[in-house]
């Protein structure tokens, strides 16, 4: 199993635990990026290691390469030289070392193939890792909109707030008694100090508007007067 599956087992398992025990999302979301970021490290240590062994494979593969050809040369010695059984001991040699060096190549290629699966590994994790960061405040966020409007509603609706709004309107009912009672405690008592201003001033402009009703009835009796009496002397 490859480490991103295990990864993903290991995410899942964590998740599962979490939602059993009711624990909320933004717990999930924070363990998600732990469990990434964790995981990314041990991808990264095992492509260092692979990287660091496939270069010892390359260091000892042309190491071998080089003692592999001495091992030619000595054979064409020995053959110059009429010694057929040191050039067999020396081409068993060369051969030998061929073969090692064969065995290395191949175990080269895998070391490759692993390093071209963690780096595809790498970049799928670093690519869900950058994208729940971005993600996690706008959760986070969401989140807790979501709770308070949820512990909003509970309060709007449960029966202690039933029983407030209940109290809340017994007392305006109260007020509204009160209030009753004053106005009608009110009702056919005398006129007020200022009513009675109020007269004494409408009283006053009744009275001027007598004097001048009378100042002018006075004139216009006496000039009739007047006229009567020179009539009367005008005939004697």
């Amino acid at each position: 199993m490859g480490i991103f599956s295990r990864f993903s087992d290991i995410v899942n398992a964590n998740i599962n635990a979490v939602l059993e025990k009711a624990e909320d999302p933004e717990k999930i979301i924070r363990l998600m990026i732990q469990e990434m970021e964790d995981t990314l490290v041990e991808i990264r240590s095992a492509a260092a290691k692979c990287i660091a062994d496939r270069k010892e494979h390359g260091r000892r593969i042309a190491y071998l390469e080089k003692e592999q050809e001495e091992w030619n040369q000595r054979a064409e010695l020995a053959v110059r030289r009429d010694r057929e059984d040191l050039a067999r001991a020396a081409l068993a040699e060369k051969q030998a070392i061929a073969d090692h060096v064969a065995q290395l190549k191949n175990e080269q290629e895998v070391l490759d193939s692993q390093l071209e699966k963690f780096n595809s590994d790498i970049t799928q994790l670093q690519t869900k890792l950058n994208d729940a960061k971005a993600r996690q405040r706008s959760i986070i966020v969401r989140h807790k909109t979501a709770t308070s409007q949820l512990s909003a509603r509970k309060h709007i609706h449960n029966d202690r707030m039933d029983e407030l709004l209940f109290r809340f309107e017994n007392a305006e009912r109260r007020i509204d008694r009160v209030e009753s009672e004053h106005e009608s405690m009110a009702m056919g008592r005398g006129r007020s100090l200022a009513d009675e201003i109020a007269d004494l001033e409408q009283n006053d402009r009744v009275d001027e508007e007598l004097a001048e009703l009378k100042s002018r009835v006075g004139g216009k009796a006496a000039a009739s007067k007047s006229d009567n009496k020179d009539k009367a002397d005008s005939k004697e």
